[in-house]
């Protein structure tokens, strides 16, 4: 695809295969030289930073039990290919100042690929001398190698800095997810080895006290009245992670957010120096004007610094693609909110499906009836159809946020970029957060009571509010996380390693049929899967949706961070065997952070705070409880909680509407059943309002949000504030690098200088009249 005027202009010698080499008679190979006056002119132009001196500063001193790690590193030459240089931007007209001692590999494979575009490589015959394609391979793309650490320079010097600095990202986001997997793991330990201090969970359990309490109907007519103890198992079940340690990991979490993005940053800083990046102008890259934007914009005007004429977009027009986006992005919201308005109208109609079903203990079916109840078969199957609405909906997004920003005529890659990030995010933010922001929130929360229900759009259908488990909902909001994340990440691992070798294969079925001697290598690689430009886009956005889900919803399932570690150990090796073997090398470029998605994560962080304070306080049993313990026990222990909790309803008052169809004949002298709320009982002078403690425990959960809030916040900024964003030895090297780069550029100008005087002194010696002490002085003033 390249000119025959670039061709003859930047190659000394091409090679075209011969005709009858061709497969398919339609492609052809060239193998393209590009020789050194060509890339020291680009080299130039584009101010690729260059060595010019060996660093003198050490890597870092020896630390004790610097052996324990041995097992997770690569070797030497792997995990630093190239050695540690002062570097400056390469000027054409100063080769003698830099180190160049083979002018055939001065330039890394990344540069020459950003120059030419080049595409062919091959391993090495010669076993002693692997090619860095193979060396990925063997010591970063092997699942085997998923304890060692990434080779990133090696990254970066064959595919780039940009890419590099996701497998950097994604590798530190990595390591400090184990210190979060431990602390969910310690969690949900205490709360399994807590079983035996289950107060709750045993008076639930008791025949002579859940057994006897008669719960009021959870729907209208289906639905039977039931006893307590038939939810014991999810009683259980919500005491691992409803404890008193789940306070303590959500702090824990406010807390570690903020130190990943900190340490990050502080990573991010050393990466900059030691990858040449303090200076690299990025916007010279990045605002660059789209060509979609120079073709679909035929108006021009002058501008007023370059004094040429651009083309340019009218604010008319602007406008009018502006609000057709705004709306688009708006109907696509709406559509998600109507899916999972779907979704609640499905649990509330199965709900009574179950119900009649699954009664009570004497009427269960056999198998499935023992270990679950209508509330939790509704919400599994809920969760999953949830979930296949969702990876639905995902697809057309795709589609659709690349449409809206094309549309947009965004005038720069960098505009293009920040604009379909946050389309993306926004889609997906509501598209996966949504069912789980219900559960967490508003599901139990506009109930009523026995008489005066809720329903559903406000009575328009029969379909009445959900109610919560005696348990809690927050089992629930568990089982909805566990499901759509875990959902997500295997079929999104299953989708990266399948789809590019089902394509590859179909592409390369004639090839197969060919020798290894008739087949190349670059044949083969000609074939593979083209990596496109927003390619990293994806993968960036696949984490940071993950991110959301263990920092957002992670006090109601303290292992997420668990699943999240064991789903990027793979996602690293996944992502580093496509790289390797199911796609062509992209063309190199430079990227000195994580863009767009570094506020994007700031953002996610700051909401965590606040979401997990709230599920704590509304979706948590955990200040019921406490409040019951400190101001309502009379023994100061947790017994009797569960009568407190369940305030009482007059049976007869329950309209004819409401009550269920059949009646169990062990109910026949029951004059009144429980509800979950804390209202006055039947016969009180303020009969079904709400008690006083209704009003203290809601005034205990707004005292826990803003406590907790301020504690974390306040942490946060401390902890932001103490940890600098660069490391002071970054500093000082940097420092010294342009101390030595002045310094160097000094001399050897005063160098040049003097050998040009001594050669024009040589052509045209002064006047003998000229004592040697003036030809001195002369000389000293001309330096």
């Amino acid at each position: 695809k390249l000119s025959p005027e670039y061709l003859s202009n930047t190659c000394t010698s091409f090679r075209k295969r011969v005709k009858a080499d061709s497969k398919d008679q339609k492609t052809y190979f060239l193998k393209i030289h590009a020789p050194w006056d060509v890339l020291a002119t680009y080299a130039d132009v584009l101010k690729i930073k260059v060595p010019f001196k060996a660093s003198d500063i050490p890597h870092g001193q020896d630390v004790p039990l610097e052996w324990l790690s041995h097992p997770f590193r690569l070797p030497e030459h792997i995990m630093r290919p190239v050695p540690d240089y002062f570097t400056y931007p390469f000027d054409k007209g100063k080769t003698d100042f830099f180190l160049i001692n083979d002018k055939d590999t001065f330039f890394p494979p990344s540069t020459r690929n950003r120059i030419v575009s080049c595409r062919y490589w091959k391993r090495a015959r010669n076993a002693e001398c692997e090619s860095e394609r193979y060396n990925l391979y063997k010591h970063w793309a092997r699942f085997l190698c998923f304890y060692k650490e990434q080779p990133l320079n090696l990254i970066r010097k064959y595919y780039g800095e940009k890419i590099g600095i996701y497998f950097a990202w994604l590798g530190f986001y990595t390591e400090m997810l184990f210190f979060a997997a431990v602390m969910g793991l310690i969690c949900f330990t205490y709360g399994a080895l807590s079983y035996d201090d289950n107060i709750s969970s045993k008076e639930i359990c008791n025949d002579s006290i859940g057994g006897t309490i008669l719960m009021c109907p959870l729907c209208d007519k289906k639905c039977p009245f039931w006893k307590l103890n038939s939810t014991c198992l999810s009683s259980w079940q919500s005491h691992l992670f409803d404890n008193e340690g789940t306070v303590f990991f959500a702090i824990f979490m406010g807390i570690w957010v903020t130190l990943f993005l900190e340490f990050w940053k502080r990573r991010q800083a050393r990466l900059e120096y030691e990858w040449d990046l303090v200076d690299f102008e990025e916007e010279q890259q990045q605002l660059q004007i789209r060509p979609e934007f120079e073709i679909r914009c035929t108006n021009r005007r002058l501008n007023k610094i370059t004094q040429e004429m651009e083309p340019y977009l009218p604010i008319t027009s602007k406008c009018a693609r502006f609000c057709l986006s705004g709306a688009t992005v708006l109907f696509w919201v709406c559509l998600i909110v109507a899916c999972i308005i779907g979704v609640i109208a499905y649990r509330l109609a199965v709900y009574a499906a179950f119900a009649s079903i699954i009664k009570d203990p004497m009427r269960k079916i056999q198998v499935v009836g023992r270990f679950i109840t209508p509330q939790l078969a509704t919400s599994v199957t809920a969760s999953c159809i949830n979930f296949v609405i969702i990876m639905i909906l995902n697809f057309f997004y795709e589609k659709v946020a690349v449409w809206i920003t094309d549309m947009e005529i965004p005038k720069t890659h960098l505009e293009y970029e920040n604009r379909l990030t946050m389309k993306m995010f926004l889609f997906q933010f509501v598209n996966y957060y949504s069912s789980c922001f219900y559960l967490a929130f508003f599901k139990g929360k506009f109930v009523g009571y026995p008489g005066e229900y809720s329903y559903m759009f406000g009575g328009l259908s029969k379909l009445r509010n959900e109610e919560c488990d005696p348990g809690g909902c927050l089992i629930e909001l568990s089982t909805q996380l566990v499901i759509v994340m875990a959902g997500k990440q295997l079929w999104g691992n299953i989708q990266e390693a399948l789809l590019p070798v089902m394509r590859n294969w179909w592409s390369g079925r004639k090839g197969r049929h060919h020798p290894e001697n008739h087949y190349s290598r670059w044949e083969q690689d000609n074939v593979l899967l083209n990596f496109s430009q927003l390619g990293l886009f994806y993968e960036y956005l696949e984490m940071v949706i993950q991110f959301g889900f263990i920092t957002l919803f992670v006090a109601s399932f303290p292992l997420a961070p668990l699943l999240a570690l064991f789903n990027n150990i793979l996602e690293i090796r996944v992502d580093a065997w496509k790289f390797t073997t199911q796609f062509r090398r992209p063309v190199a470029s430079k990227a000195r952070n994580i863009g767009a998605w570094q506020e994007i994560l700031n953002a996610v962080a700051i909401l965590s705070v606040v979401t997990n304070a709230f599920i704590m306080a509304f979706t948590s049993d955990m200040i019921p409880r406490m409040v019951y313990l400190y101001a309502y026990s009379e023994k100061s222990n947790m017994r009797g909680y569960v009568n407190n909790s369940l305030s009482v309803y007059n049976i007869s008052q329950i309209p004819e509407a409401h009550m269920p169809e059949e009646h169990d004949s062990w109910m026949d002298n029951s004059t009144t059943c429980r509800y979950r709320d804390y209202r006055y009982p039947p016969g009180h002078e303020r009969e079904y309002k709400h008690t006083m403690q209704f009003w203290h425990i809601l005034a205990a959960k707004m005292a826990f949000i803003i406590i907790m809030e301020h504690v974390v916040f306040v942490v946060k900024f401390f902890v932001a504030w103490m940890i600098p964003d660069v490391p002071s030895d970054v500093k000082a090297r940097i420092k010294r690098e342009r101390y030595l780069t002045q310094e160097y550029l000094h001399n050897y100008e005063v160098e040049r200088l003097k050998l040009q005087l001594s050669a024009s002194f040589i052509t045209e010696p002064p006047s003998e009249m000229t004592s040697p002490t003036d030809k001195h002085e002369i000389l000293s003033e001309c330096l």
